[in-house]
Order: structure tokens, then sequence, then C-alpha cells
């Protein structure tokens, strides 16, 4: 009796301890959102507009494939900024920077990149990431250089903060402009694609998931539900933010009612011991989370019945 009501206690403290643990990581991404969401507002408003007038004022789009996307581009994209620069400058036209020749006026597509000149010696990078439903979610990277012999920097951005932009920037962008613009393109995509897995399976299974957390950049993510008079607890970790499936999955589920288990799932103590589902952690790290997740929620009776309900031999 006495081990019932310390465990009974103990139940009761770790719940409220997930119930403030859920409501303050609640709080952080509202807060998080919101800041970032207001901070980006106005540079994103405006940096549409400026891709949008660019690309208005193209003679051409070029879309590029292979060795075509080379520094040299990048370098020509350089020098004709600069030249339009100083025509503005020798004309005291402010508008002057887009009417250069038509010839020049051309819009490059490599992928889900958009690179376009801008007015101020800057060039223009947009990406657009689509998702699992097709939609795109766009973002801008503005660079610029002095002159033609001084490096490029980042400008401005409307890249999430908690991405390592600047470490790109400071490892790549000076020795390597096509590697950091490949690079930002991918961080970008493999952060779109692990959040929108995130956003589909909470669509589709929000009412068999009890708990979800996940990190900003969502490199880690847990989970947890009940089905088969058990309890799971699905824990996801990407090897780094390049990652669009985990590295390491630990998956571990234990039955909450001691009498429908068979097989010998006790401590000394009579508190449940997890076990580990391999078959469903292989699952995830070769498929996203809503197909393994359907996959593994459809072959869970017969391993919930393997693992606790089988008669020892």
């Amino acid at each position: 009796m006495g081990e019932m009501i310390v465990s009974l206690d103990q139940d009761i403290r770790l719940d409220s301890t997930r119930a403030r643990l859920s409501n303050l990581l609640k709080r952080h991404r509202e807060l998080s959102d919101r800041l970032t969401r207001d901070s980006d507002k106005t540079i994103l408003d405006r940096l549409n507009k400026e891709f949008e007038a660019a690309r208005r004022s193209q003679s051409q789009e070029v879309f590029l494939d292979g060795e075509e996307w080379n520094d040299g581009l990048l370098a020509t994209l350089r020098e004709r900024v600069h030249m339009e620069a100083d025509r503005k400058a020798d004309n005291g036209n402010v508008g002057f920077a887009l009417l250069c020749h038509p010839e020049e006026r051309v819009t490059y597509r490599v992928g889900n990149k958009v690179i376009c000149c801008l007015d101020g010696s800057r060039i223009g990078i947009q990406y657009e990431t689509p998702t699992i439903g097709e939609t795109y979610e766009v973002f801008h990277c503005v660079l610029e250089s002095k002159s033609f012999l001084e490096k490029m920097i980042v400008l401005e951005h409307t890249i999430p903060f908690f991405l390592p932009l600047r470490d790109l920037e400071n490892d790549l962008l000076c020795s390597n402009a096509k590697k950091f613009i490949d690079n930002v393109g991918d961080l970008l995509q493999a952060y779109v694609d692990r959040k929108e897995q995130v956003r589909v399976i909470k669509e589709l299974y929000g009412n068999q998931i009890s708990e979800i957390y996940h990190s900003l950049p969502y490199h880690m993510i847990e989970f947890s539900m009940d089905d088969c008079d058990c309890k799971f607890v699905v824990s996801l970790r990407y090897g780094d933010l390049l990652c669009e499936l985990p590295t390491k999955v630990r998956i571990l589920v234990w039955p909450m009612h001691h009498h429908q288990s068979k097989k010998q799932c006790t401590s000394p103590g009579s508190q449940p011991i997890p076990v580990r589902l391999s078959f469903a952690e292989d699952a995830f790290r070769i498929q996203s989370l809503p197909e393994a997740y359907a996959e593994i929620m459809q072959n869970m009776p017969n391993e919930i019945q393997q693992l606790f309900q089988r008669s020892p031999s």
C-alpha cells in the first residue's frame, strides 16, 4: 500500500512538471515567433517589393544548371552592380541604377534560388523553399561590397535568427561565394522540411499525440502518445541542421497498467521498465515523420502483443 502511495505521488509530481514545462515551451515559442515576425516584417515587405521590381525590369530570366552556376557568374554580377552604381552616381538619377543596357538586365534562377542585381551595389538572392504541401516559404539574403575589390558581406536578410548564417558568412563568403549561397539554401530547405513534417504530423495525428516539443530549428523533436494501453515517448535528434531525417532515434514504450503485462517488465519496486521499439526507430530513420508514424501505428498492436502480452515460455 505504501509503495502504491509513493508511486502515485511520483506520478502526480511528474505530470505537474510536464505541464509546467509544456506551458513554458509554448510561451517561449510564441514569444520567439512574435519577435521574429515583428522584427523581420518591415525588411521582408521591403525586400519583396525590391525583388519584384528587379524582376519586372529584367529583359530575360536565365535558368542555370550544373557548371553554368559558378563563381565566374557571381564575379560578373558584382561587376555589373558596381557599373550600375557608377552610372547612377555619374548621372545623379535616383532611378538610373535599373536603367542599364537591356541585355544586362537578367535574373538568374538556379534550382529554387533567384539571383538578381539590386540597386546600390547589391546582389539579391531569394530562396523559394518548397514544402510537403507544395507551398513555398520565401527567404532573402542581400550581399554587398563597397567596391569590386572589397569582400562581400551579408547586408540584410530574412533568414531565421537561430540558423547559423553568420558562421557560413565568416567561413565561406570571402573564399567561395557560390558555396555560401548554396549552403544557405540547403540549410533553409532542411529547416523548412523538418518544420513542415512537424506541422503535418500535428494536423493528421494531433488527436493521438498528447505532447510534442521541438527546438527552434526543429533539430530536436520529442513527442508522446498513448495507444494499445501503453505509453510511448519518441525522441528524435538530427546530426546537424542540414539533415532532413533524424540520425538518432529513441522510442520507449511501457504499459500503463501493470496487470496487462505478462512478460517481465517491472523492477523490484514494481515500477514498469520501458522497452525500446527497434522496428519503429528504424522507420523514423528512413522516412518522414508522418510516413513513419503511419507505418508504426499500423504495426503497433502486433508489436505490443509480442512485447508485453505474450505468456512466458
